[in-house]
């Protein structure tokens, strides 16, 4: 058994050889809390959270750091433009995110430390990289000498010149204008912190380097993030670590966008839908399928139509489990997933072609129960809750049985609504009155409902929008 996974350092699927036997520790760069988050935001989440599982299953043990960057231009921007406190800000939009990761399902992390909290680490770590001839003040600012550092740009694989590197207002005394700002000189009206070059704030590149160091030590094993932060953020965050002599992350995972009319999905361009507003509309287990489910580094359109397809096919997994539990009780998951699913995780999570697995086994396990064959049938089932609890969409695990139970109370009433017409129905059909029966089983589906036929009589179920 070896893990596979895409490294954008090299550029290439490698085998995953940890650096701790046993043990994975994985960096994934969170939310920069200047805006409640969209699902695009909460993608990567969704995927780290499925490749986290994925090595608790494979026996690893997982320390899972998610930073949150809470000092940042544009959270500075936002309290301005609202006459509010940075900090509160920071806090109600963090609040939202962990909200967001809950509803979907994630996993807590092992830690998940605030920028704010770690400003003396980053003073170290400007120290030690002004001792090594890598940074230098100017003007309260200090800023990363990209031209001290060889392999500077080797993740993005650029040429350093015909490098163009943002700039913040405010960056003066540069050397070079590719060099960039880890330290921020204090402006009017702005949040700073007290340093041996004066008062000042974070730049944002900083953060990540030092909390990284303090949570995962000098070497880790996973660094992850959208494919959006590969330059500058992942690229000066080596350059900072490396030149402070850290070894730094031997694996760099990046998720793909999740697009709206083929451009990222982007508060500054509009198009973003925010979770808090969908999860109104959706299901979350239903989101965390839609979003959870295509291969980590592929990028996925956002449109009504594919979610009422994940809709659809999740509710056919949900309609196998409740068809079996009915027959057989409470059916605990397999202690081992199918080959074929595992196969296809350890390929570079293989999402996709592991889901194929469930869906498949789920047609067996229909066909054992139209067999009657109780026995294949429950078989089924444990394999399939095994898969699904890797994924994190197991509908019968605390977390979603929970969201069932809120619907609890309406669901009998819809049921004693349904049963009335459904009864009609039967009435239909004993008396051979097939267009009567086929037109209220094509009425209830308009409304939204399946019609199913079993030996126990006709059942109902939430069908597609």
């Amino acid at each position: 058994m070896t893990i596979r996974l895409y490294d954008t350092s090299a550029r290439q699927i490698r085998d995953f050889a940890p650096l701790t036997p046993g043990c994975v520790s994985i960096y994934l760069c969170g939310a920069t809390v200047q805006a409640a988050p969209h699902i695009g935001h909460i993608r990567s989440g969704l995927n780290f959270d499925i490749m986290r599982r994925w090595f608790a299953y494979r026996g690893y043990d997982v320390t899972f750091i998610r930073n949150v960057t809470d000092i940042d231009d544009k959270i500075i921007k936002k309290a301005a433009e609202q006459n509010r406190p940075w900090w509160s800000i920071g806090y109600e939009n963090e609040r939202a995110f962990n909200d967001a990761y809950t509803a979907l399902g994630c996993l807590p992390p092992t830690y998940e430390p605030r920028a704010t909290g770690h400003i003396t680490e980053m003073v170290e770590m400007m120290r030690g990289l002004i001792e090594r001839g890598h940074a230098y003040e100017a003007e309260g600012n200090v800023y990363f000498d990209v031209r001290s550092l060889p392999g500077y740009l080797s993740l993005s694989n650029q040429d350093l010149d015909e490098l163009r590197q943002p700039s913040g207002e405010g960056e003066t005394g540069k050397r070079d204008p590719r060099d960039f700002a880890m330290w921020k000189a204090v402006k009017p009206g702005e949040p700073s912190w007290e340093t041996p070059w004066g008062r000042g704030r974070p730049g944002w590149h900083l953060e990540c380097s030092a909390m990284a160091h303090k949570y995962l030590g000098t070497e880790f094993d996973i660094h992850g993030g959208g494919i959006d932060l590969i330059f500058p953020h992942h690229e000066n965050e080596i350059a900072q670590a490396e030149g402070f002599g850290d070894a730094f992350a031997r694996y760099w995972v990046h998720n793909a966008w999740v697009t709206m009319s083929g451009e990222k999905m982007s508060k500054s361009l509009g198009n973003s839908v925010l979770v808090s507003e969908m999860v109104k509309k959706w299901r979350p287990v239903v989101l965390r399928y839609y979003l959870g489910t295509p291969h980590y580094r592929s990028t996925i359109e956002y449109s009504e139509e594919s979610l009422r397809e994940a809709e659809a096919a999740y509710a056919r997994i949900e309609g196998f489990v409740q068809r079996v539990t009915e027959l057989a009780g409470t059916v605990e998951p397999a202690a081992e997933v199918p080959p074929a699913f595992a196969e296809a995780m350890d390929d570079d999570l293989g999402v996709p072609q592991a889901l194929a697995v469930v869906h498949t086994t789920v047609r067996q396990g229909n066909s054992a129960l139209a067999a009657d064959d109780k026995e294949a049938a429950v078989a089924r089932l444990a394999e399939v809750r095994a898969m699904l609890g890797v994924l994190g969409l197991d509908p019968q695990a605390p977390h979603w049985a929970g969201e069932a139970e809120q619907g609890e109370d309406l669901h009998d009433v819809v049921d004693s609504l349904v049963r009335l017409v459904l009864d009609q129905r039967e009435a239909a059909r004993a008396r051979k009155d097939w267009s009567t029966a086929d037109a209220i089983r094509d009425q209830l589906k308009e409304s939204g409902l399946a019609i199913e036929d079993s030996p126990q009589g006709p059942r109902w179920s939430l069908g597609s929008r």
